[in-house]
């Protein structure tokens, strides 16, 4: 069976500063038309960073667009297309938390609402920490604490943790560890 959908125009509808929003007529697999708007992303990194006592390094931070102070873990937009994913994540562990990784281990992509959103998330597991000062944009404020990692898995699995890029990089940070 055929998906894939062509795109037959587009229309620009936003040019922002993190994001681009697009409106654009498709065919569809079965000829018909539809119209598919979305956004369009640079690119981002996340990273689960784990003590070698088994804590996690996460964050609490107010997210505007949800209204609420979410618990995450550290994450951050590529400076520029096409910017090394492992350069990207250790810049935002050490802006975010002061952290630096000896050893970063890449647990793949994540895509949290692909649907309307071309934004693709790098994740990786952070182990051989060590410590330094942290280094926040200065429109960034979050309070850096740390959690067992076991207690970061009941917690999402618990419901107590929605953010789903967090949900995905502790969950699969955790089940590597365990091999």
């Amino acid at each position: 069976m055929k998906l894939i959908e062509k795109q037959t125009a587009s229309e620009l509808l936003y040019d922002g500063k993190v994001v681009t929003l697009y409106k654009d007529s498709v065919e569809l697999p079965d000829g018909a038309s539809a119209i598919r708007e979305y956004v369009k992303h640079i690119g981002a990194v996340c990273v689960v960073p784990v003590t070698d006592e088994g804590e996690v390094i996460l964050e609490r931070q107010y997210r505007y667009a949800v209204g609420e102070i979410l618990v995450e873990i550290p994450a951050g937009k590529l400076d520029f297309p096409g910017e090394n994913w492992e350069d990207a994540a250790r810049r935002e562990l050490r802006e975010e938390t002061g952290a630096q990784a000896r050893e970063l281990i890449d647990l793949g992509d994540y895509y949290g609402s692909p649907a309307i959103m071309g934004e693709r998330i790098r994740m990786f597991l952070a182990r051989g920490l060590t410590f330094t000062d942290q280094h926040l944009d200065e429109d960034e404020f979050l309070e850096v604490f740390r959690m067992p990692l076991e207690e970061a898995v009941r917690q999402i699995m618990n419901g107590e943790i929605p953010d789903g890029k967090t949900q995905t990089g502790i969950l699969r940070a955790a089940m590597m560890l365990k091999k």
